[in-house]
């Protein structure tokens, strides 16, 4: 048995899905992603970035899995139960309410899975914009539709990053970032995360930012 940590709505998806296996997505030393009702659910180690849709545990590198199943809530990598111990706070920073959206970052119905990796570039510049949004308690229903009609042409972790994107759950550096976009240190920190996640982040928040700024 491993404790680990999660969002409130990624145990609240495990508690409400029936028991059997679950399909891995992808496995590895840091990270191990399943299909759970059709999201992405991660179990993440130390190393890894703590994804909002991810199981955290204190293990510095995850065994080797073959199979992923639920059982009354719990998931199971093999034989290794991970009950939830504690939820953790994914959710934005609030900002002062903006009166208007800023424009979207491009054609979204272009961007969305237009990149290389498990989380397309473009897919995190609109993760960036729409958090931002989230974060300032502005609603963006046609951007938010347009990026749902086009969530099957991504991955599966990036589709359902978006979705929590659009919930307003983010990334620890995001989160860091966000409570203080003009400090050096935390947006080198974020622009580090992964291969170019953290730049299209931060590219995404930017342009939000800067658009909400002028309008204000």
């Amino acid at each position: 048995m491993i404790p680990v940590s999660a969002p409130p709505r990624v145990r609240d998806l495990l508690r409400s899905t029936p028991d059997g296996p679950v399909p891995l997505v992808h496995r590895g030393r840091d990270a191990v992603y399943v299909e759970v009702a059709g999201r992405c659910v991660g179990v993440v180690s130390t190393r890894a970035t703590a994804v909002p849709c991810a199981l955290r545990t204190g293990a510095t590198y995850l065994p080797d899995v073959v199979t992923a199943r639920l059982h009354d809530g719990v998931l199971h990598l093999d034989d290794e139960a991970l009950p939830v111990g504690r939820l953790v706070d994914v959710s934005v920073p609030r900002l002062p309410r903006a009166r208007v959206a800023a424009p979207p970052p491009g054609d979204v119905t272009a961007m969305v899975g237009r990149g290389d990796g498990l989380t397309p570039y473009d897919d995190d510049v609109l993760c960036g914009w729409l958090a931002v949004h989230r974060a300032a308690g502005v609603e963006t229903p046609d951007v938010d539709a347009a990026v749902r009609a086009c969530l099957p042409r991504t991955t599966l972790l990036s589709a359902t990053l978006l979705e929590c994107a659009m919930h307003g759950e983010v990334i620890p550096e995001f989160a860091a970032w966000l409570a203080a976009p003009d400090d050096p240190d935390r947006t080198a920190t974020l622009a580090t995360v992964g291969h170019t996640s953290g730049r299209g982040l931060l590219q995404g928040a930017q342009l939000a930012l800067h658009e909400m700024r002028g309008a204000a």
